[in-house]
């Protein structure tokens, strides 16, 4: 058993399974205590690094594309102090954390552990139900459907629309993206219709938009890993051109296209005759549903 404890965590690896294990020191961010303990099985990983620096250093662990649902939903984008694969080494444990990377290596060659691309998730992701409260509303997953609940500060057009439901089954992918300085995030579920609204985060119903509590907003992320471990893998995905795909072929618009284009202008033909839309907000959102018809068809 190779073993390191830090206040930033704790790594053990028994010859098959890293086991990494969040520390409780207030200063590992909320994102990992949240996530918890995870057991990476050794065929995994890819590689893993440890990098030596003024005052202690950093030991990282580098997976194998496709192995995880969390890097696979995140796409590398969850900022550096959250990455559950990385752990804060100090000076005086420099020696252990070489050793620990050092006996990880060592299993990857005895058991010739490739570096390629795998064809399955090799981690189960978060599990479920798992439900986040971010700025822009409460999102949840059972494992079987997403539901989002409007906060009283989200878009008055998504608040009318009330609660959003969507099967599993309706779904294409995940997109996240965490906020950066004055840019907003965003957690979007781009379904089987096409996808076709166009419209910006802040009033797209599949999508919300996170510009509050960047700590709280990065939790989304576990929802987004929770849903894409139950999709298809990436590797099952058809290429360009096989025309069986959830997603658009270029140049051709998906099934149903005009129908959900023509449900999306009446329900904000509803909207505004009920006074929730005025003139300026009715025009400007038909013009971005508009928009993003044209560009699928």
């Amino acid at each position: 058993m190779a073993e390191i404890i830090q206040r930033d965590g704790t790594w053990a690896f028994d010859g098959s399974t890293v086991r990494i294990t969040p520390g409780l020191h207030r200063s590992v961010p909320l994102f990992r205590q949240t996530y918890g303990e995870v057991s990476v099985p050794l065929e995994a990983v890819a590689g893993v690094v440890f990098a030596p620096g003024r005052g202690g250093g950093r030991l990282r662990l580098r997976l194998r594309e496709g192995a995880d649902p969390l890097l696979q939903a995140t796409g590398g984008r969850l900022p550096d102090a959250a990455d559950p694969y990385r752990l804060v080494v100090d000076a005086d444990r420099c020696g252990v954390a070489e050793y620990v990377a050092e006996e990880v290596r060592r299993a990857l060659l005895l058991d010739r552990i490739p570096e390629e691309p795998v064809r399955a998730y090799l981690l189960p992701g978060p599990p479920v139900p798992v439900s986040v409260r971010s700025s822009d509303g409460t999102v949840s997953f059972d494992g079987g459907e997403v539901r989002i609940d409007w906060a009283d500060t989200s878009d008055r057009v998504k608040r009318a629309a009330g609660p959003r439901i969507i099967g599993v089954g309706d779904l294409v992918r995940v997109e996240w993206l965490p906020g950066s300085g004055r840019a907003d995030g965003f957690l979007r579920f781009v379904t089987r219709d096409g996808g076709i609204s166009g419209l910006p985060p802040e009033k797209d119903p599949n999508a919300l938009d996170l510009w509050g509590n960047a700590r709280r907003d990065l939790l989304t992320a576990l929802v987004a890993a929770a849903v894409t471990a139950r999709l298809p893998h990436p590797s099952t995905r058809p290429g360009p051109g096989d025309g069986e795909s959830g997603e658009t072929v270029r140049g051709a618009a998906p099934a149903g296209h005009h129908d959900v284009l023509l449900r999306r202008l009446r329900e904000l033909g509803e909207l505004h005759r009920g006074g929730v839309l005025t003139d300026d907000e009715f025009a400007a959102t038909k013009a971005a549903v508009l928009r993003g018809f044209r560009g699928g068809a």
